[in-house]
C-alpha cells in the first residue's frame, strides 16, 4: 500500500475513535440494528485502559508543574498529553460502541476502531469456548485479543478475507476473539448458525 493510502487509513481510524467518544457519551452503539445481538468485549481491557489513562493524567500534572516557568514547552507538552488521554479513552470508547454483532446472516467481529471482519454464518464449521493467552502466530488464523486473551474460537468451512488497519489482506480459516460473556456468545452463534442452515435447507 502507498504511503498516501496508509495515511488515509490512519486518519479514518482516528476519526472512528474520536466519533466513538461522542457515541460513548451518548450511550449508543454503532452499527447494531434492532434485530441484531451485540456481543461486548470492552470489559476485558477496561482496567488496563483506565490505569494507563490515570498514569497519563498524573504525568500531565507533574510536567505542568515542572514547566510552569517555560510557557512554550509547557503548552506543547500539554497539548500532547491531552491528546494522549483522549486517545486512550477513545480506544475504550471504540470498543464499547463497536461491539461484535451477531445478525441473522453473519457474525461481525470488531477490534475497536482498528479493524472488523464479517463472517457469513453459512461458513462457520464450529465455534467453541476456548480461553487462550498470548498465543503464537498461526497460519490462516486471525487473533483479535483483548487484554492479551481470546475466549472464543471460530473455525470456518470456507475462508474469508481480513483487512488489517493499514490495508494488508489475509486469508483466514480460523478466528479467535474475546467476548465478555464468552459462553453466551458461543451459544448465540451456534443457535444463529443452526437457524441460518435450517432456513437455507428450506
Amino acid at each position: 500500500m502507498s504511503r498516501v493510502g496508509a495515511l488515509r487509513r490512519l486518519a479514518a481510524h482516528e476519526a472512528r475513535w474520536l466519533a466513538g467518544l461522542v457515541w460513548w457519551v451518548a450511550r449508543r452503539r454503532i452499527g447494531v440494528a434492532a434485530d441484531e445481538r451485540p456481543l461486548a468485549y470492552a470489559a476485558g481491557q477496561a482496567a488496563n485502559i483506565y490505569g494507563l489513562t490515570f498514569v497519563c493524567l498524573v504525568e500531565t500534572v507533574a510536567v505542568g508543574v515542572l514547566l510552569a516557568d517555560h510557557p512554550v514547552p509547557h503548552a506543547v507538552t500539554l497539548v500532547l498529553d491531552v491528546y494522549t488521554v483522549l486517545m486512550m479513552l477513545g480506544f475504550q470508547a471504540a470498543a464499547v460502541t463497536r461491539p461484535h454483532v451477531l445478525g441473522a446472516e453473519s457474525l461481525l467481529l470488531r477490534d475497536g476502531a482498528r479493524m472488523e471482519i464479517r463472517i457469513p454464518l453459512e461458513r462457520i464449521a464450529s465455534v467453541r469456548h476456548d480461553l487462550r493467552f498470548s498465543e503464537k502466530r498461526e497460519e490462516e488464523t486471525l487473533v483479535m485479543a483483548v487484554g492479551g486473551q481470546t475466549s472464543v474460537t471460530v473455525v470456518l468451512a470456507e475462508p474469508v478475507v481480513a483487512v488489517r488497519l493499514l490495508g494488508r489482506r489475509e486469508v483466514v480459516r480460523t478466528v479467535r476473539f474475546h467476548a465478555d460473556d464468552a459462553r453466551g456468545a458461543v451459544a448465540a452463534v451456534r443457535a444463529a448458525a443452526g437457524e441460518s442452515a435450517a432456513v437455507r435447507q428450506g
